[in-house]
């Protein structure tokens, strides 16, 4: 089992990175915050989780290792596979979606791509009590409900975003940072700064 991959960073787009580690190129699925955390470095450190499947073998790797832990959380829910947790940890930061969850917040979780309403609420029933053992500063909380403040400018930032060819889950993040760092922000100048950002 592979416990994390230390290396040069040969290739990184948004959802894949590859390390290479003793003249091996390692392919690594990635989640939006792992990308921005290891973009512009050589080297890098990303712990693992290994897929393997009869018809794929695949590597996930993390930043940090309270990412994994919340991704092997989340594959573990009924119906929530990697792919599906790949997205639900782009849309958040670590401590956001811990927060999330441990409050029972499915509404932001339904406003992940492909997340219904049992979805939600499954995940936050098998979850929450597990969220507490992992550690996880929940101080960053206060992202989640500064966001529900401006819910509509969000939502209806997403929805324009999403009109103009994006994936609900980058545009989601985006037009989040924006709110959070300017919470009066019109939905126009946050779509406008999404732009830039996607």
């Amino acid at each position: 089992m592979i416990e994390y991959l230390k290396g040069t960073l040969t290739e990184l787009t948004p959802a894949l990175a590859i390390v290479e580690c003793h003249g091996v190129g390692y392919g690594v699925n990635i989640t939006l915050n792992t990308f921005s955390a290891i973009q512009g470095k050589q080297e890098v450190k990303l712990w693992i989780t290994e897929s393997i499947r009869e018809d794929a073998y695949q590597l996930w790797g993390f930043s940090t290792k309270a990412e994994r832990e919340l991704f092997l959380l989340l594959t573990s829910v009924s119906g929530i596979g990697a792919a599906t947790s790949r997205v639900i940890l782009s849309s958040m930061t670590v401590s956001e979606l811990a927060g999330v969850i441990s409050e029972g917040n499915d509404k932001m979780l339904k406003s992940v791509k492909g997340i219904g309403p049992k979805a939600a609420q499954r995940i936050i029933v098998d979850l929450r009590d597990k969220i507490g053992s992992l550690g996880i500063d929940l101080s960053t909380q206060q992202l989640s409900n500064s966001s529900t403040v401006n819910k509509e400018v969000l939502d209806e930032a997403v929805a324009a975003l999403t009109m103009l060819g994006f994936s609900p889950a980058p545009a989601h993040k985006a037009a989040q940072k924006i709110l959070t760092d300017e919470p009066e922000a019109p939905v126009e100048r946050v779509i406008k700064l999404a732009l830039k950002m996607l």
